[in-house]
């Protein structure tokens, strides 16, 4: 009988808190989902002008049925190998806490309160982590609430982005990165409400207003009408939610950091798993009589 699986520390006596490796597969699939995520959002300030009239109601549906897709091939490619049970196990509880805590903000008045767990458990468990958590705390959380509609795949994708960025801002410590994570939440906070406006704000007013998108005009300006568009009609939630993301980010931060991390090295998720030899197989082996 072989010994059971034993997990080693590292020579230098650290753990590191990274719950998810991005393989190189896992990493392109990234990209690519970040390239055609990008394109569902901003296609229509590139596209030919007749072409861009003529599929302006059909290319939404599209993309809500492609996005979806994608989401599920780079989910199943990071996990091919790129996570455990205990990395699992932490994603499903973190999952739960965010869409328990989606519902409280109801949206009201840009307060959404999920949003500083993805930024400080992406800078944990890192960008791959941060990745998936973004995307299945706003699944789940639309199964729990009813909210599901053509929006929420720029939703996940949306809140994917804002995770995996956390894990990719640098190594700092202290008051220094609870600064840093604070900038980082206000900007994050904005840029979701920007990207989550583009991708409706060209399908959503006639063409009439001066605030409308206008099929062939010059990306400049049709991007002019859409900050008139964003300052008119979305500050008032984009402003808060990114205020109250920093804000739960300065009150929380030193003690969530420390219980994440505390978690995350006891969990040993980069501790290789090592087969030990046969230890007992001498003891299995029949003895000779003592001649007692």
């Amino acid at each position: 009988m072989s010994a059971p699986e034993v997990p080693r520390r590292p020579r230098d006596g650290s753990r590191s808190t990274r719950a998810i490796r991005l393989r190189p597969r896992a990493t392109l699939a990234v990209l690519l989902a970040t390239s055609i995520g990008l394109a569902a959002f901003a296609w229509p300030l590139f596209v030919d002008p007749g072409l861009a009239s003529a599929n302006l109601r059909d290319a939404p549906l599209l993309f809500t049925l492609l996005l979806p897709l994608v989401l599920m091939v780079v989910l199943s490619e990071i996990a091919d190998g790129g996570i455990d049970a205990k990395a699992v196990a932490m994603l499903g509880v973190l999952t739960a806490v965010g869409a328990a805590l989606r519902p409280l903000g109801t949206g009201v008045a840009g307060f959404e309160p999920v949003f500083f767990l993805l930024v400080l458990a992406g800078r944990v468990h890192g960008a791959g982590f941060g990745f998936v958590l973004g995307a299945t705390t706003l699944f789940a959380s639309a199964l729990t609430t009813g909210g599901v509609g053509p929006w929420l795949p720029f939703q996940m994708l949306g809140a994917a982005w804002v995770g995996a960025g956390a894990g990719l801002l640098p190594p700092l410590r202290g008051r220094a990165e609870l600064a840093m994570l604070a900038v980082y939440s206000l900007l994050a906070g904005l840029f979701y409400g920007l990207m989550l406006n583009l991708s409706f704000w060209p399908f959503a007013l006639p063409e009439t207003t001066a605030i409308s998108f206008v099929p062939g005009d010059p990306v400049g300006d049709n991007l002019r009408r859409f900050v008139a568009f964003t300052l008119a009609t979305s500050m008032g939630f984009d402003v808060p939610r990114a205020l109250v993301t920093a804000g739960l980010v300065l009150l929380t931060g030193r003690p969530l950091l420390r219980a994440l991390r505390r978690a995350a090295r006891k969990a040993a998720f980069d501790a290789p798993v090592v087969f030990a030899d046969d230890v007992g197989s001498s003891d299995d082996e029949p003895r000779a009589p003592s001649g007692r």
